[in-house]
């Protein structure tokens, strides 16, 4: 079956072009759907891309019943149910560079026009007067800038001011110490205490539930006077109703709004008739290279994630710091351990499990969180319905089932590469360590208290037996009459004659029967068999 794409809003062809050129792509592009044709019709598709033009509403999402991946070309994701999106387990990815440029030089040209007054120069001379004595304006040499937001856009807005000579303040609770450094700014320990100390103050923070309001009344009042307040983020960070208040006090020196409340800006809005507010619908991105960046970084996004499910760009995937290149190998051993974890505890006789903890070696310290996500979708494996079940959601849909989620320290791990999980079933619980190297395949290193080597692939066979001599033999000659090949045999021990475990890993899954064949040899007391998906 090919892979459906469809395209919602106006993408520039240049990012459609990467998805039509994939063998096995179908794509449609039908911007401005109607909100009921769209629902009627993305049952359809494995993947939506769009712009803000297209809300993916939970509903929609619900409708999507093959769809895996949203694609945004843009920033913002605002228009995206992001919370039902990752509880079904589909990825959403954003194209958070393309428009880096484009907007940071709007905000430069947008606010020298209001300090120089171009606006109203360029009306007076259309007009056929010459103002000039009456439109004397400021400069930015020497003025601080306060930037709300020290990510992409607020760091490449940052670069350019320093070429203009001017101070940087900055408040973002998130950023690190670095990259404050590396923007030669001052941390601002307040939001407050940044507007009463700029003369320039611009928002550059995603919309979200911390974000929506977040520059109000208070906020406004500390703003120092004849200051400038600019918004090129979203619409809604800032209190429109109280920047209105605020302004009547003509106090400040003005404001630059390029997003709204609400979009279009309809009507006789108070913002059109202040000459102190300069207005521009959306432009932020709407340049020719911005757009055709957006584009690419996109489209080139959700056709990795839906031929290799790399999940890098995925906003509802917590990633990290961690180097993705290196993360295949770690997720796979991640998510196998715990699938062993759990069969192992389910021979036992444990019912549901409890708990899981994941620890690691310090290479993979800032994967911890995803590679958590990959034990919990083994733990979880053949217990819920797999469909949708991914890194994405593995961790929600766990945690819906009572199960306490944990990252452990990695101070103690034996390798840098090492990963462990222990899967709790009530009192029991099962431990299962491992190595991902950056040059071979992972192994299990480690299954209880037992030391062993193998690869987890394909099939996997785990049996507890005395240690006695022939148990191997009459293994290998049971399976093999069962026409089941071995490709690596394993065995364990605690002392000479006492516990021992094999692990087996073999070519396929083995016939039902050959697990009550084994139990039936005097010297095996448990047999579990774990098939892995998506193996070869």
């Amino acid at each position: 079956m090919p892979v459906r794409i469809l395209v919602t809003d106006r993408v520039n062809p240049v990012g459609i072009a990467l998805l039509e050129e994939t063998p096995g792509f179908e794509v449609d592009v039908e911007p401005t759907l109607p909100p009921d044709v769209l629902r009627q019709r993305v049952g359809e598709y494995d993947a939506i891309i769009g712009r803000s033009a297209t809300s993916i509403t939970a509903d929609l999402l619900q409708a999507g019943g093959r769809l895996r991946c949203i694609g945004r070309a843009g920033v913002g994701v605002d228009n995206v149910d992001m919370e039902e999106a990752t509880r079904l387990g589909v990825a959403v990815i954003n194209a958070p560079a393309g428009n880096t440029v484009a907007v940071a030089e709007l905000f430069f040209g947008a606010v020298i026009g209001l300090l120089r007054n171009l606006g109203r120069a360029d009306r007076s001379m259309r007009e056929g007067r010459w103002d000039r004595s009456a439109l004397t304006g400021t400069e930015l040499k020497g003025k601080t800038l306060g930037i709300v937001g020290l990510g992409r856009i607020g760091s490449e807005v940052a670069r350019r001011a320093h070429a203009f000579g001017m101070t940087l303040t900055a408040f973002d609770p998130y950023a690190s110490d670095d990259r404050f450094q590396r923007n030669r700014a001052e941390r601002a320990p307040t939001l407050e205490a940044l507007m009463a100390g700029a003369d320039v103050v611009t928002v550059h923070t995603p919309l979200n539930k911390e974000t929506r309001g977040m520059i109000g009344a208070a906020q406004l009042s500390a703003l120092r006077d004849g200051s400038v307040l600019v918004n090129m983020a979203r619409g809604g960070i800032i209190d429109e109703e109280a920047l209105l208040a605020e302004l009547a006090k003509e106090r400040l020196r003005g404001a630059v709004l390029d997003v709204y409340s609400t979009e279009p800006l309809e009507g006789e809005h108070p913002f059109r008739d202040r000459p102190d507010v300069v207005l521009t619908p959306h432009l932020g991105a709407s340049t020719m290279e911005s757009q055709r960046n957006v584009a690419v970084d996109v489209c080139a996004g959700v056709r990795d994630f839906l031929l290799h499910d790399d999940l890098s760009r995925s906003l509802n995937v917590e990633v990290g710091g961690a180097d993705t290149d290196a993360l295949p190998a770690a997720l796979r051993l991640a998510r196998r351990a715990a699938s062993i974890a759990r069969a192992l505890l389910s021979t036992r006789g444990a019912r549901a499990v409890s708990a899981l903890t994941l620890s690691t070696g310090n290479d993979f310290a800032s994967a911890g969180p995803v590679l958590l996500s990959a034990a919990a979708a083994g733990v979880l494996e053949n217990v819920v319905d797999a469909g949708r079940l991914n890194l994405i959601n593995a961790r929600q849909v766990a945690s819906e089932r009572g199960i306490e989620l944990r990252l452990g320290s990695g101070s103690k791990a034996p390798h840098l590469r090492a990963i462990e999980v222990r899967v709790q079933a009530g009192d029991e619980e099962v431990r299962i360590g491992g190595v991902a190297p950056l040059d071979a395949d992972p192994r299990l290193t480690r299954i209880a208290d037992f030391h062993v080597d193998v690869t987890p692939r394909r099939t996997l066979m785990v049996l507890h037996n005395r240690d006695v001599p022939g148990v191997i033999g009459r293994v290998g000659t049971l399976l093999g009459n069962a026409g089941v090949n071995i490709a690596e045999y394993h065995q364990a021990r605690m002392a000479q004659g006492g516990e021992a475990l094999a692990v087996v890993t073999l070519d396929g899954p083995p016939p039902p029967e050959a697990s009550a064949q084994l139990l039936e040899l005097p010297d095996i007391s448990r047999v579990t068999v774990v098939s892995f998906r998506g193996d070869d």
